[in-house]
């Protein structure tokens, strides 16, 4: 598991390409990575935090090394150095998963907006 910051990434795409890249929806693993991203909680809000919106993108290669792209609700998160290895941690098990590399993002910048349905009303915003 590595962990790095991808904001450095960012700030060199061009004008035009999307905030957060899109995720390898069809590979036989995404249900499975989902689930397993489904199985880690921000200590201070009851929700997982795949469906609050911190995972941005799961990409799995033809290989099956997969890369996760997160962020926090807050820059200055008390778990930030915790985080990545926790969602490694949860995804290195499955069968077939060859290497995880978990990077952490601030662009774009979590928001409420970006939480599923579901975390929305766990949190009785809905």
């Amino acid at each position: 598991m590595t962990a790095n910051t991808y904001a450095s990434d960012f700030a060199a795409q061009p004008e035009g390409t999307p905030l957060i890249r899109p995720s390898t929806t069809e590979h036989p693993l995404y249900e499975a990575v989902v689930e397993a991203c489904r199985s880690v909680f921000d200590p201070e809000i009851p929700v997982n935090i795949y469906d609050l919106g911190l995972i941005y993108t799961i990409e799995i290669s033809a290989e099956n090394e997969i890369e996760i792209i997160m962020t926090l609700t807050a820059p200055g998160c008390p778990v930030a150095g915790e985080m990545p290895g926790w969602v490694a941690d949860a995804i290195e098990p499955l069968a077939g998963v060859k290497q995880v590399n978990v990077q952490m993002t601030f662009e774009p910048q979590w928001g409420m907006d970006m939480m599923s349905d579901e975390a929305r009303l766990e949190l009785g915003f809905m």
